[in-house]
């Protein structure tokens, strides 16, 4: 995830920045962080290299946070851009370059931390991935690649599109932290989750996936399974 700061008050994109860092640390997400001091450097970096999203100013010296969206979204109509202001004065405007939010200074993490929440639900399956590491190297995985994963003897098997089997060590919880941000994803036994997409039934026991496997559904959740899977039928 791509994420540029602009902000002209070098300690106010730090606090940003150390927030933002945390929030997608836990969420087992890699950012890409770049900060500017203006909007017009902003926009000349925009140019070379979209941004997925934008924290970006309004009352700046130099042009103004309104006037650099405008800008922006004459080239670039997909970033999510959030505006960082003490006031939301300009909320006709912000609707006009499609803001998706504002933040109100003084905010806080917990804020930041549910604003993630949402722009993570809206990026495209395609933009989101799971690093872990591979044989010693760092891996990316598409999260629509991944059918299930598994936990034992303290390794997590990744099963993935084209019967490939990836193993990392690391824990349950640290590799599902990503994942329980998805509605995709189910943990529906000790130690394993799947992903949906890649459910075609269940039988009331174990869910079928496409790649032939069979995973049996802990006891104590077989009528949530159930629910859980009709509901993400019908989405």
């Amino acid at each position: 995830m791509r994420i540029a700061i602009v902000d002209d008050i070098k300690e106010e994109r730090a606090v940003l920045y150390g927030w933002l860092s945390n929030q997608l640390s836990k969420r087992n997400i890699p950012g890409d962080f770049v900060e500017f001091e203006s909007g017009e450097e902003f926009l000349a970096a925009a140019k070379e290299r979209p941004f997925t999203v934008v924290f970006l100013d309004i009352y700046m010296n130099g042009a103004n946070g309104i006037e650099i969206a405008r800008e922006l979204r004459m080239s670039d109509s997909d970033c999510f851009l959030i505006f960082t202001t003490t006031s939301t004065d300009h909320a006709l405007e912000g609707f006009r370059v499609r803001a998706l939010h504002y933040l109100v200074k003084p905010y806080n993490e917990k804020e930041i931390s549910t604003l993630l929440d949402e722009i993570l639900s809206r990026i495209p399956d395609s933009g989101k991935y799971i690093d872990v590491k591979v044989n010693g190297s760092n891996i990316q995985i598409p999260f629509k690649n991944i059918i299930y994963a598994e936990h034992f003897s303290h390794m997590i098997h990744i099963h993935t599109t084209g019967g490939k089997e990836m193993l990392t060590r690391q824990s349950f919880e640290a590799f599902t932290a990503s994942l329980k941000m998805d509605s995709r994803f189910y943990s529906c036994n000790r130690g394993i989750v799947i992903n949906l997409e890649h459910a075609v039934d269940f039988d009331g026991n174990m869910f079928l996936m496409d790649d032939d496997n069979n995973i049996p559904v802990s006891r104590k959740l077989l009528k949530n399974a159930r629910q859980t899977f009709m509901e993400f039928l019908f989405q």
